[in-house]
Order: structure tokens, then C-alpha cells, then sequence
């Protein structure tokens, strides 16, 4: 019996520091942190960089074809999308599997969307924001301030997001 709790204890002190040390290695981004910079390469092989887009509010969208909450939200971000079309408003929806290069253009003929698609396959930006729960997004203003911080899936074409939205590009 003696031996047996002691196992149980060195199990339970090994899964601690199994977990302590494999969690991730940077702390989130919040609301009213300045939104960290980034370049990555669209669907079309252009770079895109965030602070090229600085005077414009963007929403940023971290997403994986794997992920049914995210692809549940992707119809309202298209129509978000052509509802800001000709206001200061960006979106960029960044894809992170490692194999995003080669199954999101088979996604994207099942289901096409015309918002910006970036490839982060090599979790940079992942990281760099503390992502690991799908989707997330950053609603981040004009001057690179993030606004409000999203996890999970949202109606992004509600009267009142675009509303807040709008504001947020007019001012």
C-alpha cells in the first residue's frame, strides 16, 4: 500500500511539471496593449505587414480549417467584410496550421471568402499574441491599440458590431 501512494504522489509531481513547464511561453495580448507587429504572406504570395495598416482599425483573426467555431463565424466576417468595404477597415484572417499552404486553397474552393488570408505555419504570430484557443480575435484601432479581445466564435455582421465598428473607423 505504501509503495502503491507513493507512486500516486511521484505520478501527480511528474504531471505537474509536465504541465507547468508546457504551457505557453508567452503571456497573452489584451485590451489596451499596443498590438505587436507582424509580416506575413497572404493567399496570393504578398506580404502583409500589420504596421503598414497602421490609420486603419483591423481585425485580426487567428483560425484553422480544423476548427468548427471558426468556420461557423467565417460567413458573417465575409459579410462584415463587404459591409466595411470603403471604410478605414481591415480584416486579416490568419490561418495556423503547419500545412495551411496546402489544404487552405482547397478550403477556400468549397467555401470562398474575399477577406485578406495570412499564412502563419510556423506559429510566429500565434506566439507572439498568446493564441491557443480557436478562433481568437483582436479588434486593434487606428493607432495599433488593441481594442477588444474576442475568443470563440462571434456574429460579426450583428447591427451592433458593425455599429461599433464603424465608430471605430470614423474616429
Amino acid at each position: 500500500m505504501r509503495s502503491l501512494v507513493l507512486i500516486v504522489v511521484i505520478l501527480l509531481v511528474g504531471f505537474a511539471v509536465y504541465i507547468t513547464t508546457n504551457l505557453p511561453t508567452t503571456v497573452s495580448v489584451v485590451v489596451g496593449d499596443q498590438a505587436p507587429d507582424f509580416q506575413l504572406e497572404d493567399t496570393q504570395g504578398n506580404q502583409v505587414s500589420l504596421a503598414d495598416l497602421r490609420g486603419k482599425v483591423v481585425l485580426v483573426n487567428f483560425w484553422a480549417t480544423w476548427c468548427p467555431p471558426c468556420i461557423e463565424e467565417m460567413p458573417s466576417m465575409e459579410r462584415l467584410h463587404e459591409v466595411m468595404a470603403g471604410d478605414d477597415f481591415v480584416m486579416l484572417a490568419i490561418n495556423t496550421e503547419k500545412n495551411g499552404r496546402s489544404i487552405v486553397p482547397a478550403f477556400l474552393e468549397k467555401t470562398p471568402y474575399t477577406f485578406p488570408i495570412l499564412f502563419d505555419d510556423k506559429g510566429v504570430v500565434q506566439q507572439l499574441y498568446g493564441v491557443y484557443k480557436f478562433p481568437e480575435s483582436y479588434v486593434i484601432r487606428k493607432d495599433g491599440t488593441v481594442d477588444e479581445k474576442v475568443v470563440g466564435p462571434l456574429d460579426w455582421s450583428s447591427t451592433k458590431t458593425i455599429a461599433y465598428l464603424k465608430g471605430l473607423a470614423k474616429g
